[in-house]
């Protein structure tokens, strides 16, 4: 490590510097979290602080309408079309990406989210923002940014994993709240066989394959992340932090002794979904997507994104790839929307049918007959609802984007296709579900959010185009609260509180856009909502960066672009019910 502990700093004694726990913590049995400290703050040149100020000026005559817009572009930006703006009150007319430049350095983006970023709101390029992501998670995870680094190196590697296996009542615990709190969600491992493989290992860890270890440290590090601090300290005794250090480190150590970059083998992989799943807050979005891109290279290698029908594969081997397909595509596509590009593996490059609605006990590994899907709520209803909306919301995508063959020839066929989509989810899965059950609720409100998400988008496409009616205009943002509504009741229903590590990021589909549309017509068109309607928007408004404390805290550029926004809007056309302003926006001034 390039810097001491923190309890050595604090006790101020000499630090040895080893990861993942150094020898004066080892000896005296004590946490020892390694956490980078502050970047210095770097001193700006006289030109960029010239620069940055003259930008300014330009931006406030340009508001005012004393300079015209096009008469001194804000940055060097190479654009081969018009982006759409972050406002959505900006025509389309074109789809190509956008190539950002600054200094030496660039960034391709080409997705909508980023898009509808402002050029000021993009280029934020700088060094503040790529220092500010390095820890975005408190969390230290060695000397370099990235696991992948060592992994190709081939360094760091331990000469035995033995010292960080868990008790056998702590792995115990660890499997049965990862089965509780990660597994309805993230249905990729077979409950019986992966139980198994605890079991036997929690008894002997020295008798655990290099396989195994990826599986066994991916589920300890995952369920310390879907801990909080409290149930880590009462039910294992350590600091949430050092146990996600600890097993952080051990899952890495795991993957590069089981060479996870050439492997053949499935439950590398799912140890590397399992591991990249919680990873998402820990690395920043650039870095993620590229680690997201490596385990869709290795399934390809795999063949995942072929049916294993089609292969001749055994039943059993049929439905653990899809299910490993189904959970790699989204985080892939989540990560790509995070870096600013599109989806990358398009339908038509694959041909992965759904796993079935079946649960664990019906298959196994050995079977010869494939299994009799279930009419009914089954462990797989949460994966299967979000995998059916994920698949007509890409198609839907297409249509709204007016890309792709895809594409609906006007907003009738489109609004037929979301009607199929709607029905298909409803009768399939959501029929079944019983709101009591928490995970049921998560599912239906999931499931519907990404259609009422779908209806969004086609209806942004005649804001895009400058064609929207009022009354348009006020059915979208009634469709837009809904979405923010649904986030809501997720983030307040007690009963979800076990899977709150997969609600407080956005987790809906349409979060960010509907967001992003609520706050542009409470700046650009107060004349749309009465004093009541815009109180209770900025209630919404406020619920949500109360769930969402990173949207204060971050400093990640798209987090930045909405304070910002946030701060027109109220300054534009604030609550009449306010008398002071609330924390929220103090905290973003």
């Amino acid at each position: 490590m390039p810097y001491t502990c923190q309890t050595c700093a604090k006790r101020k004694v000499r630090c040895d510097k080893t990861a993942p726990s150094c020898s004066s913590c080892r000896k005296g049995r004590l946490d020892c979290v390694y956490q980078a400290p502050a970047p210095r703050v770097r001193k700006r040149k006289l030109s960029d602080d010239i620069l940055e100020r003259l930008a300014r000026y330009e931006r406030i005559l340009q508001e005012h309408g004393l300079l015209d817009a096009g008469a001194s572009p804000p940055a060097r930006e190479l654009e081969s079309q018009d982006a759409i703006n972050l406002y959505w009150n900006e025509s389309e007319t074109g789809r190509a990406g956008k190539l950002l430049t600054d200094q030496g350095r660039s960034r391709y983006i080409e997705n909508n989210l980023w898009r509808n970023l402002a050029a000021d709101e993009v280029h934020r390029l700088s060094d503040e923002e790529e220092e500010g992501d390095q820890a975005i998670a408190g969390l230290s995870v060695g000397s370099t940014s990235d696991p992948l680094t060592e992994a190709f190196l081939e360094i760091g590697a331990v000469e035995s994993l033995l010292q960080y296996h868990p008790t056998e009542a702590h792995s115990i615990l660890l499997w049965e709240t990862h089965r509780e709190n990660v597994e309805p969600l993230c249905k990729i491992l077979h409950t019986p066989s992966a139980a198994n493989i605890v079991r036997k290992a929690s008894q002997h860890p020295e008798m655990a394959s290099k396989t195994e270890n990826c599986l066994l440290f991916a589920i300890y590090h995952f369920a310390v992340f879907s801990m909080t601090n409290e149930e880590c300290e009462k039910k294992l005794g350590q600091s949430r932090d050092a146990l996600l250090q600890r097993y952080h480190f051990a899952t890495r150590q795991a993957l590069v002794k089981a060479s996870f970059l050439k492997t053949n083998e499935i439950s590398v992989l799912q140890a590397l979904v399992l591991f990249l799943m919680p990873c998402r807050h820990t690395y920043d979005p650039h870095t993620y997507w590229i680690l997201t891109g490596v385990a869709v290279r290795i399934g390809q290698r795999l063949g995942l994104h072929r049916d294993g029908e089609k292969l001749g594969l055994s039943p059993f081997d049929v439905q653990m790839r899809r299910r490993l397909f189904y959970q790699l595509f989204p985080l892939d596509g989540n990560a790509s929307q995070g870096s600013g590009i599109t989806i990358p593996m398009i339908p038509g490059a694959w041909d992965t049918q759904q796993p079935l609605n079946i649960n664990d006990e019906q298959i196994w590994p050995g079977m010869t007959e494939a299994p009799k899907e279930q009419n009914a709520a089954t462990e797989m209803i949460f994966c299967l609802s979000r995998s059916s909306v994920g698949r007509f919301l890409l198609i839907a995508g297409k249509s709204a984007n007016g890309a792709g063959s895809a594409q609906c020839k006007d907003y009738q066929e489109a609004e037929m296709a979301v009607r199929a989509a709607e029905n298909e989810v409803e009768e399939r899965y959501i029929r079944y579900c019983d709101i009591v059950n928490p995970l049921h609720f998560l599912t239906v409100g999931m499931a519907r959010s990404g259609i009422t998400y779908m209806r969004l988008r086609i209806r942004l496409l005649k804001i895009r185009n400058n064609t929207a009616t009022d009354a348009e205009r006020r059915d979208m943002l009634q469709l837009a609260q809904k979405i923010l509504d649904t986030d809501t009741a997720a983030n307040t229903h007690p009963g979800l509180a076990r899977f709150g590590w997969h609600i407080r990021p956005f987790f809906l589909w349409g979060t960010w856009d509907s967001l992003i549309f609520v706050l542009t017509n409470l700046w650009k068109r107060s004349d749309l909502l009465s004093p009541a309607e815009t109180n209770a928007a900025w209630e919404r408004v406020e619920q949500i960066f109360h769930n969402h404390a990173e949207l204060l805290d971050s400093k990640r550029t798209l987090h930045v672009a909405f304070g910002r926004l946030t701060l027109k809007a109220w300054d534009a056309n604030p609550p009449s019910s306010s008398v002071l302003e609330p924390d929220f926006i103090a905290s973003l001034r």
